[in-house]
């Protein structure tokens, strides 16, 4: 029997990555090859001919798992019914901004869209924040969206896990699909740490530990976390934007796992609220590792955790505590 269609909601729709995110989710890569939806899209007003725009062209690409498109720039009528979120849109800092002013822009967006998708989404609806400062913005939507539970509330860090597999993979020349279990602790931010020290790859002798095989801890402990850390800076210096494909893909990700599922003995890195485990303050949204099954997912425990490991934990989550600060102060 033909599945009901799931409602999914993509803020920010017009700009770059909401542009390589819709076909995606058209496509049947976030839920899967059989699962049919209706595209929710949101914008602010001067984008409103742009996002007509998109929509025109995804009734031109003629999805068959696509069984409608709202385009809005109307809150209330894009978070109508949805069953998923996908908050990418955002007010991004501009030149000669301070981090007060861009963090003042995003709590009112996010506190205007909270109310609207507290108010309107379906029940259990799961959420992902993309823009920036993911982490926080996130807090502030669960901080004005009460009755989602705050298990459903989740940022998007699954970008600087897949970037940590890349390089990995880069180095090794091996298969990106042979390598599991890195971790991307606390922040969406430079202050991130990209850990694989409980990471493996899969070789004809077994699994064997990413540290085995890379034979450098210079480079890991060093080098390798400062490109994942900038990557973000590097691809505009490339592109002269900022990164939409890999963003949009690993948004894909993000809930397809979650909703789907994880391999057995797999875990994933995401942005979700802390419980206070590997004495993370509770209340911040932090990436720690996570397995999901059943549309829950579960923080992995009893993982080891070094002395280096334990500082660069401890500055991510210091930054997150007095980006929560800043963003309660932009409240009151």
């Amino acid at each position: 029997m033909a599945k009901e269609p799931v409602r999914v909601l993509v803020t920010g729709a017009a700009g770059q990555i909401g542009y390589a995110l819709v076909p995606m989710i058209a496509r049947g890569v976030m839920l899967g090859p059989d699962q049919p939806v209706i595209l929710h899209m949101l914008d602010i007003p001067p984008a409103a001919e742009a996002l007509n725009g998109v929509k025109m062209e995804l009734v031109d690409a003629a999805f068959p798992l696509l069984k409608g498109v709202v385009a809005t720039t109307d809150a209330v009528e894009a978070c109508t019914g949805v069953n998923i979120a996908v908050m990418v849109g955002g007010f991004p800092r501009k030149e000669g901004m301070e981090r007060k002013d861009v963090m003042s822009k995003n709590v009112s967006i996010y506190k205007s869209q909270a109310s609207a998708l507290e108010k309107h989404a379906a029940a259990n609806c799961k959420v992902l924040v993309v823009a920036n400062p993911a982490n926080t913005n996130a807090l502030i939507l669960k901080e004005f969206a009460p009755s989602i539970p705050e298990k459903n509330i989740t940022c998007l860090t699954r970008l600087d896990h897949n970037r940590a597999l890349g390089q990995i993979s880069e180095r090794l020349s091996i298969q990106v699909s042979d390598i599991k279990n890195v971790i991307i602790w606390g922040n969406h931010s430079s202050s991130q740490y990209p850990d694989v020290n409980h990471a493996t790859v899969k070789t004809p002798a077994g699994e064997k530990p990413v540290r085995e095989l890379v034979k450098d801890d210079t480079w890991l402990n060093a080098e390798f976390i400062k490109t994942v850390q900038q990557r973000g800076a590097a691809i505009i210096k490339a592109r002269k934007l900022s990164s939409a494909l890999s963003a949009a893909s690993s948004a894909c990700d993000h809930i397809r796992d979650w909703v789907l599922g994880t391999p057995e003995g797999t875990w994933v890195s995401m942005g979700v609220y802390s419980d206070g485990s590997y004495n993370v303050p509770a209340g911040l949204i932090y990436s720690f590792p996570v397995t999901c099954q059943n549309g829950e997912w579960k923080i992995v425990q009893g993982l080891s955790i070094d002395e280096f490991s334990r500082k660069k934990l401890d500055l991510t989550a210091d930054e997150l505590s007095e980006e929560k600060a800043l963003a309660y102060s932009c409240l009151s």
